[in-house]
């Protein structure tokens, strides 16, 4: 395997890639046609190098990856819209932030989405796993063991949720897109040239994944709740919310490593997070393929990349 530098994600019957500053968003229209939208995109930790050191950068690459996540959306969105028959009249909402912020009413609205994304995970995944913990009290004496025990909670509800929305099938379409993003990077990183065929068959799990990146956060937070201790429930809600950058920076770095290496100790430490990928990503049909093909395409020189890793034999 030979790190490329290319990543994604999965969209609305699409997949946006993205290469450096450049990326790309291609969705399949319903006429069977795949449209392509380029545009360019410089993260934080590119624009202010402060951001861009080890144990910093994981935290404001993670606020780029939402931020570019629901600008990417909301492209596919519009090109899925554009297919509609008719166009729907704007509710009450809609014209009131037209009326209030103008152009800027979809930067607001993608705003308040995020925020409200992020308020909810921090319910979900620290006040309640924290809450159900404290029910095990009276017959848990270690806070040791509670914090493992909170822990552990908070990791079965991760996987309680992905398993309960992989059941919608909307949300099953956008797993086999994410398999197919996937599988597309595997195939250029492994050196095979980028077509249908090879890409069918690459694999769909890869070390660099979002869903790897929770799982980490997720295990180191054990072990940090496990080792900082404080007394009562809003001092222990608390340490974990201002703990959230620290964990997040360290996984990202765990990540940021695993991406490159094939070391036999970083493969066995990235396997939990390959192992929750079985639910995440789904196997793509060829027309998905070609989707995540187009995108890849529009941004990355594939070709260029296998003549300089793998040698001209290989294109």
């Amino acid at each position: 395997m030979k790190y490329s530098g290319i990543g994604g994600q999965a969209v609305l019957e699409g997949i946006m890639m993205k290469n450096g500053d450049d990326y790309a968003t291609a969705v399949r229209r319903s006429d069977g046609q795949i449209q392509v939208v380029k545009d360019r995109y410089v993260s934080m930790t590119r624009k202010y190098r402060i951001l861009s050191l080890p144990f910093i950068r994981g935290i404001f690459s993670f606020a780029d990856s939402l931020i570019l996540g629901m600008k990417t959306l909301t492209v596919s969105a519009d090109i899925l819209g554009e297919d509609g028959e008719e166009e729907e009249e704007p509710g009450k909402l809609e014209r009131w932030l037209d009326r209030v912020f103008g152009e800027k009413a979809e930067k607001v609205l993608m705003s308040a989405a995020m925020v409200i994304a992020v308020i909810a995970a921090v319910l979900i995944f620290m006040v309640l796993p924290l809450g159900i913990s404290r029910l095990l009290k009276p017959v848990v004496a270690s806070d040791t063991l509670m914090a493992f025990l909170e822990g552990l909670i908070r990791l079965a509800i991760f996987i309680l949720y992905i398993r309960l929305v992989s059941n919608m099938e909307d949300i099953r379409r956008t797993y086999m897109y994410h398999g197919a993003e996937h599988k597309c990077i595997n195939c250029i990183e492994h050196g095979k040239p980028l077509n249908v065929e090879n890409v069918r068959e690459s694999s769909k799990e890869h070390k660099r994944c979002g869903t790897s990146f929770l799982i980490i956060v997720m295990m180191i937070s054990i072990v940090f709740f496990m080792v900082i201790r404080v007394e009562g429930f809003w001092l222990k809600l608390l340490s974990r919310i201002l703990l959230i950058p620290v964990i997040a920076g360290i996984s990202y770095e765990f990540l940021h490593l695993a991406g490159r290496s094939d070391n036999p100790v970083v493969n066995l430490l990235s396997k939990p997070g390959l192992w929750m990928q079985a639910m995440t990503t789904k196997e793509p049909d060829d027309s998905m393929i070609e989707v995540a093909i187009a995108a890849v395409n529009a941004v990355f020189d594939w070709k260029a990349y296998l003549r300089e890793n793998f040698g001209e034999a290989e294109v």
